[in-house]
């Protein structure tokens, strides 16, 4: 008998958990595919018409675009600030480093509604409401701090001996940290930018605070939805933002493993 295996008694106690955390998701799938103008379940009839609404109307198009580039920019600028930051703290060794790396991570600590609301105070008079750099800034306060602690992490467990080996044969530090750290960190850097991607894709409380008429983004739009409307478009939209996260999900297990990547 392989003990590696888990007893039968916890998978039967965790097979009606997991039933329970995706009995939304099962039910938003067939609430898609309704062919009723409200929300209903079991549906009466069977159609692709909120998927067609979903790609035709305008609306949702723009804002899914933004959505894209408002998390394209911020992964691209959390991994730029965070790396760096992250090999200072785990390679220069301070004795402060605890210190500095709870204070980049606080934002975390915080609520998402009183953090938007110190962001809505503090960029008011700066002219950045409802503004694409606003809300990259906004988002940068939440995704730094989930990179900054990925590619720590990642860091930690690269191999510093390859590095020192590399630097004693005459490797110049750029080309130390290109051929062998940033290899090393692969897996670190590809859970960095799917998860970063991933939050600012999905963050709607505090770009509530920073969007207006002229710039909003997909969550933001189906709260908004939610509150005007009753019909499936959103169960729809809902279904291809799911497919969108097992794509980045998939992509992340082909290009770097899931295994290597989440579990140290």
């Amino acid at each position: 008998m392989d003990e590696r295996k888990p007893p039968l008694g916890l998978i039967l106690l965790a097979l009606p958990l997991l039933a329970f955390l995706l009995a939304p998701v099962l039910i938003t799938i067939p609430i898609s595919f309704s062919a009723d103008p409200y929300l209903s379940f079991p549906p009466s009839g069977w159609s692709l018409r909120w998927y067609r609404a979903a790609f035709t109307g305008g609306a949702v198009l723009d804002v899914f675009a933004t959505s894209v580039a408002l998390g394209l920019v911020v992964t691209a600028l959390s991994l730029i600030i965070a790396l760096p930051a992250a090999m200072a703290l785990v390679r220069l060794r301070w004795g402060w480093v605890s210190a500095i790396e709870s204070f980049l991570t606080a934002p975390l600590l915080l609520p998402a509604i009183v953090l938007g609301l110190a962001i809505l105070i503090v960029f008011a008079p700066l002219g950045l409401l409802a503004t694409f750099p606003g809300l990259v800034a906004a988002h940068l306060v939440v995704t730094l701090p989930y990179a900054l602690r990925i590619l720590s992490t990642a860091l930690a467990g690269a191999p510093l001996a390859a590095e020192e080996a590399a630097a004693t044969l005459g490797a110049s530090p750029l080309r130390v940290f290109w051929r062998v750290t940033l290899p090393a960190i692969r897996p670190g850097l590809a859970a960095a930018a799917a998860l970063c991607f991933l939050v600012s894709f999905d963050e709607v409380v505090i770009s509530l605070f920073l969007t207006g008429p002229r710039l909003s983004t997909l969550p933001v739009w189906m709260f908004h939805h939610v509150e005007n409307e009753a019909d499936p478009l959103v169960a729809a939209v809902s279904v291809l933002l799911i497919a969108l996260t097992l794509v980045i999900v998939l992509v992340v297990d082909r290009t770097a493993g899931l295994s290597r990547t989440f579990v140290k």
